[in-house]
């Protein structure tokens, strides 16, 4: 059985004249009769009672419709699906994010994405900047955002910057820094450090020790955690000081202060990761996204 016999049968039946079924299906009626027969004979049942004067769907005919009108509105939704996959409208997407991502730019992309894309099934992935690399590279997720620089990056992956922010100093609200509207990198030289292991997240783990050596000194780690959010928490708990992104001030602390730091150069740059051999349209369509969320 295929979908066509279905097609001519729902037109003779609601049409119930074989003549204006065929003009309706743009095809002659004697080819039409075939169909039906055919049809007929593989279901083992008559559709139609046929006199000269009528014709008229049988019990089983009536029953065979409804089923027929279901069969083809389902084909239907497939095809349609099929096209909105192949222009990036419809699909699923697998989204890799670190753990300092949610306060920057991955909202406002994943609630653009989701308002013009709505048929795009998002599914959400936290892991480390060196597990999400891990992750594309095997086809595990489609895109990833990271903090740069990404370090052992096959050369199948684009790396592409969406933003770019200063690094601001978190301390606990009592801090005796808290009265200075900035901070000296090089007073910091002796103060207990809240930070993440390197092999979480190497590239800003470098880019904070970096910045520390250019105060002549090395931090020393009092506490180490893995999230953002539970740096900042043992900040505000008197646990010690916290070089983070800028972005990061969105995590709403009653007990911490932020303050810019001198000199102010070091900048933080959020990245999306992709594997330039993914030919996902959906994937292109959430990259147009991110592009436009960074361009505002």
């Amino acid at each position: 059985m295929e979908l066509r016999h279905l097609r001519y049968f729902v037109a003779v039946a609601e049409e119930l004249h074989f003549s204006r079924a065929a003009e309706r299906l743009h095809i002659a009626q004697p080819p039409l009769s075939q169909q039906i027969r055919q049809l007929e004979d593989e279901l083992g049942v008559r559709l139609f009672e046929r006199t000269r004067r009528r014709v008229e769907l049988t019990d089983a005919g009536r029953m065979v419709l409804e089923e027929a009108r279901r069969t083809l509105a389902q084909a239907e939704r497939v095809a349609s699906t099929a096209r909105r996959a192949s222009e990036g409208s419809a699909g699923f997407l697998r989204v890799g994010f670190s753990s300092s991502a949610p306060y920057t730019t991955l909202p406002a992309v994943l609630r653009a994405f989701r308002a013009q894309y709505p048929e795009v099934a998002l599914n959400l992935f936290e892991r480390s900047t060196e597990e999400q690399i891990e992750l594309i590279a095997a086809d595990k997720i489609d895109v990833a955002f990271v903090r740069r620089p990404v370090e052992n990056a096959p050369d199948s992956l684009i790396v592409r910057t969406i933003l770019r922010e200063p690094f601001v100093l978190a301390l606990p609200r009592d801090h005796r820094l808290c009265r200075r509207r900035e901070v000296d990198i090089r007073s910091l030289a002796g103060e207990p450090f809240v930070l993440f292991p390197r092999h979480a997240a190497p590239g800003l783990y470098d880019q904070i020790a970096a910045i520390c050596r250019r105060g002549g000194f090395k931090p020393r780690v009092a506490q180490e955690a893995v999230q953002m959010q539970t740096i900042v928490s043992l900040v505000s708990a008197g646990l010690g000081v916290a070089i983070v992104p800028a972005s990061i001030r969105k995590l709403h602390r009653e007990r911490v202060a932020y303050r810019p730091i001198h000199p102010g150069n070091a900048t933080s740059e959020m990245a999306v990761v992709y594997d330039r051999n993914n030919s996902s349209r959906a994937l292109q369509s959430f990259l147009r996204v991110a592009a436009r969320s960074h361009e505002r």
